[in-house]
């Protein structure tokens, strides 16, 4: 039987990157249980990183296509956390958005929509999940978004 999400990825044209190691002292992710929490993954590509600031360098609309990539680089590390079997997530619980922006910027709720509505499109109902968008002062390595996620899996 084929997998159903790396078939849905497929279908949207989207490859998962390899997940990325921890670029510090910390693990790119932990399981508890059924419980996987996953580091905060930011706006990279293997193009490099996706910079700027909300409300200065960078519109709403770009800052959800640099959450979207975060959304993708936390499939990665969920994927690497399930031993490669995809079809062991069960659910997206949770996911805390932070969007490198100005004092006056007020759009973060739709910029990390790039995130969760990628992980519904892909996932369906399991992607739907709760979620906080917060305002950041500045990003590590200048980067517009970092996401991490909490997941279920069987």
């Amino acid at each position: 039987m084929p997998n159903q999400i790396e078939t849905r990825l497929a279908e949207l044209g989207v490859s998962l990157p390899e997940a990325k190691p921890a670029l510090a002292n910390y693990v790119p992710y932990l399981q508890i249980g059924s419980t996987v929490y996953v580091s905060g993954q930011v706006s990279v590509t293997a193009d490099g990183f996706v910079t700027g600031k909300l409300g200065d360098t960078m519109t709403a609309e770009e800052g959800a296509k640099a959450a979207k990539i975060c959304a993708i680089n936390l499939l990665a590390q969920v994927k690497a956390a399930c031993g490669g079997d995809l079809t062991r997530l069960k659910n997206v619980v949770k996911l805390t958005g932070f969007v490198n922006s100005t004092q006056d910027f007020t759009d973060q709720p739709a910029v990390v929509n790039g995130a969760s509505d990628f992980l519904v499109e892909v996932l369906g109902d399991a992607g739907r999940h709760t979620r906080s968008a917060v305002s950041a002062a500045s990003l590590p390595f200048g980067v517009a978004i970092e996401i991490e996620g909490i997941f279920e899996i069987a």
